[in-house]
């Protein structure tokens, strides 16, 4: 039932977030008003070079000094604030959202291909799973995620996310029916350089958690989503597959679809399917995944609603077929690199509608 939306700019010209606001609050009956986020790529053109964390605190004067330790022990922080917020009446201030600009120090992995990457992971995990009232929600480059339980115009104006620009913009309304309505658990999600915003239900949730765990990634936000993010980083950044490639392994053909390709694409989808079958994500669902360079939509089943994707964005090279479960749709990859015009990739985009009272006792993805 959630709202998702996407919008990018190949020239990488930068937008502030006055229009992605505007084109989320128009989704608000897809949302119940426990949740809702932004992800903002380019935001910080001064400190580019260095990992931008995102961070709740539930009480900084505990917390944040364990937080700059662990830090310390990995790198330098360059500079660090309170995340500016402005009053909202409906949004209860219930955690300190704080930024660290970070530096790693890559000679303490010395033999990692990614130093770098690795530390900030190994740190959003360490964090995440061993200090109470601390959560790392945003660990990328040059790109700031800004969410909170609340309705998405509500959301915007706390961060005033129209003082910040970026030439890609995710945008999540949440509708939570199985998991928590929480801060941490507000869409997007994100891991380095991927984020991640989801509508609908990963039912091969479980076995996915356990893949993913199994490569040390800790699942700590409570839902299911938070397992896309991580299967991006470690297909894409550690296994150095490409992203179509990826995308085939975690929404892949049904064997008898595969049973009709060509002879060469059968043996490759068949060594995909049976090296990351713990990977593949069941539905239905929808889903908008975005890096520095690239956006992908990969939407299934009747339940989630179609990803309905803007100008000039380019379709799948496979036809988008409704499945029983687990999609097999690539989806729209964009890249800012290749064109001047702007690009966009949302959920639907319905007129403005009276807001629907909240509904507390859902709990959802």
């Amino acid at each position: 039932m959630c709202g998702i939306i996407g919008v990018i700019d190949r020239s990488r010209q930068r937008m502030d977030g006055t229009g992605i606001r505007s084109a989320l609050s128009r989704m608000d009956e897809r949302g119940s008003g426990e949740g809702a986020g932004y992800a903002a790529y380019g935001a910080f053109p001064d400190y580019k070079e260095y990992y931008a964390l995102h961070v709740f605190f539930d009480n900084p004067h505990e917390t944040k000094p364990l937080v700059e330790d662990e830090l310390s022990k990995w790198g330098t922080v360059e500079y660090q604030e309170a995340i500016p917020t402005f009053e909202q009446a409906n949004i209860r201030k219930l955690h300190i959202p704080w930024r660290f600009f970070f530096k790693p120090d890559i000679h303490l992995m010395p033999r990692s291909i990614t130093p770098a990457d690795d530390i900030v992971t190994h740190l959003v995990m360490k964090i995440n799973s061993s200090i109470p009232g601390a959560l790392v929600y945003s660990s990328g480059k040059d790109l700031a995620v800004f969410k909170a339980s609340g309705w998405p115009e509500e959301v915007a104006d706390f961060y005033r996310i129209q003082d910040y620009k970026g030439y890609l913009w995710l945008g999540h309304n949440r509708y939570p029916t199985n998991t928590p309505g929480w801060w941490g658990g507000a869409h997007p999600f994100n891991l380095l350089h991927w984020s991640v915003v989801h509508n609908g239900e990963i039912t091969s949730y479980g076995t996915n958690r356990r893949y993913i765990e199994s490569y040390g990634y800790r699942c700590s936000m409570f839902t299911d989503t938070e397992v896309v993010a991580y299967l991006f980083d470690l297909l894409i950044r550690r296994h150095g597959l490409s992203i179509e490639t990826a995308v085939k392994a975690l929404a892949p053909p049904f064997w008898d679809e595969i049973d009709r390709m060509p002879n060469r694409e059968q043996e490759i989808m068949r060594a995909i399917r049976l090296t990351y079958g713990p990977a593949l994500m069941n539905g239905p669902f929808a889903i908008v995944v975005a890096n520095h360079d690239s956006m992908v939509g990969l939407p299934t089943g009747s339940n989630s609603g179609p990803l309905c994707p803007g100008n000039q964005v380019h379709g799948s090279t496979y036809p988008a077929k409704k499945r029983r479960y687990g999609p097999w749709i690539p989806g729209w990859v964009t890249s800012p690199c290749r064109g001047p015009e702007n690009r966009s990739l949302g959920g639907h985009s319905n007129e403005h509608r009276e807001r629907p009272a909240p509904i507390p006792h859902q709990r959802g993805p």
